[in-house]
């Protein structure tokens, strides 16, 4: 685990020292942000197809790109109030999945004592309560928000946007430059079946989780430097 976790480091400290992210790392990261978003919704069961005038139907996708879009301004929060954050995610992620009579439900997870708890312990990880690596805290809030459902609705999109605000919280991916959730798109059985293993709570499971969480950094990071190279030709 720790050659994964060292690779997926390295292969995103390369990317962000690309040539087009030094100055011109804003334009990339917009880009990097839209693709996750992108990728994140068709996890869902949602679309990736944006339309040319730009209006969004597909509530999947339209709840995926608002989260995109608050990544920055949850940052703080994030950090300080996890669980505040996470519902916010929650709100702007599942807005047009909820009947307008279930409203009052959006960014309220189960009351249940089960997923409290584990939400309240997940929180004060991500609060600072650990010191482990950042892929593995990466992989670990991914995991568990994926393996709890905790809200019943757009789960998969909040966990995954829960997992890019703590690359950038961590300072493993500050600028949010690479691009994971491409990478789990495209290989969704593999995905599904790490995240399953996960949620066994098994040594091994939680470990095979890590470790493909840590390749799809990396993938994410190549996929990252197709966007810089772009940007460097255009």
């Amino acid at each position: 685990m720790s050659e994964a976790v060292k690779s997926a480091r390295e292969a995103i400290d390369e990317l962000h020292r690309h040539p087009a992210n030094r100055k011109g790392w804003p334009t990339t990261a917009a880009e990097a942000s839209v693709r996750a978003a992108r990728a994140s919704a068709v996890l869902d069961g949602g679309s990736a197809e944006i339309p040319a005038g730009g209006e969004v139907s597909d509530p999947v996708l339209a709840g995926s790109l608002r989260v995109a879009e608050s990544v920055g301004l949850l940052l703080t929060t994030w950090q300080r109030a996890p669980l505040q954050a996470l519902a916010r995610l929650h709100v702007l992620a599942a807005a047009d999945l909820v009947p307008i009579a279930q409203s009052d439900a959006l960014g309220r997870p189960k009351g249940d004592s089960e997923t409290s708890t584990r939400l309240d312990l997940l929180a004060q990880l991500v609060a600072g309560g650990t010191e482990v690596p950042g892929p593995v805290l990466v992989a670990v809030v991914h995991g568990e928000l994926l393996a709890l459902d905790a809200f019943g609705a757009a789960d998969g999109v909040v966990a995954r946007a829960a997992a890019r605000l703590t690359a950038i919280a961590t300072g493993l991916d500050p600028k949010g430059l690479a691009v994971p959730e491409v990478h789990w798109m495209r290989k969704p059985d593999d995905y599904r079946k790490a995240a399953a293993a996960f949620a066994t709570g098994e040594p091994d499971g939680v470990g095979e989780w890590i470790v493909f969480c840590c390749a799809s950094m990396e993938a994410g990071a190549r996929e990252g430097k197709s966007i810089a190279d772009a940007a460097l030709e255009a």
